[in-house]
């Protein structure tokens, strides 16, 4: 069985980190949106690169962005992956092979074809919001679809157990305020993950 994928997102310091990535945390996100308490300038997340230990993905975070502004973040860090809207992919060009991560918000439509891989999350980014994990389990069954929205440490065994997804993606479910990563927070919500995903999967009766 695969091991579940966990991402730990908008990140602004070296310290958060290397607590994700001593936690087990698969991915880091960074976020490039001046609007988000956790926007970093392509000079900040250039001196964030040597705190991401090797295996673990660093991807770009946008909403709606310019191509300037993905093509800065490119040439500056190079991000194993792109996470934007799944419009966005349609308008904006990639290097070649440059992986992504398409994101649909809650009550959006699906692209058709699904992509191999998705993150599904709440109506608004980076605001707690969750997703509606009924649906979202549905999705689970036909893609690799990481879930965000919503989750902390309280609730992401549930979110585990009943949507089954590919991976798990965090960011206001483990600050102490916004925009401010809780060390702790970011360690309890990792464990709390891979427990849930180590749990065995109980068939309910019929």
């Amino acid at each position: 069985m695969k091991r579940l994928w966990i991402k730990i997102c908008g990140l602004t310091s070296g310290a958060a980190i290397e607590a994700a990535a001593a936690a087990g945390a698969d991915a880091v996100g960074f976020v490039f949106h001046a609007e988000s308490p956790r926007n970093l300038s392509i000079d900040e997340a250039r001196a964030l690169q040597d705190a991401v230990p090797p295996g673990v993905e660093r991807v770009a975070v946008f909403l709606y962005p310019l191509q300037a502004l993905v093509e800065a973040v490119i040439d500056a860090i190079r991000p194993d992956r792109i996470q934007t809207d799944a419009g966005d992919l349609a308008l904006l060009r990639f290097p070649s092979g440059q992986l992504v991560l398409p994101v649909v918000r809650g009550g959006a439509r699906l692209p058709q074809p699904l992509p191999s891989r998705l993150l599904l999350e709440g109506a608004r980014s980076g605001a707690g919001e969750r997703a509606d994990w009924s649906h979202a389990a549905m999705v689970a069954r036909r893609t690799q679809l990481v879930l965000a929205g919503g989750l902390d440490a309280s609730n992401v065994a549930d979110a585990v157990r009943v949507v089954r997804p590919f991976g798990v993606d965090v960011s206001s479910g483990v600050e102490s305020a916004r925009g401010v990563k809780d060390l702790g927070r970011i360690r309890e919500f990792i464990g709390a993950a891979r427990k849930a995903d180590q749990a065995p999967v109980v068939e309910e009766s019929r």
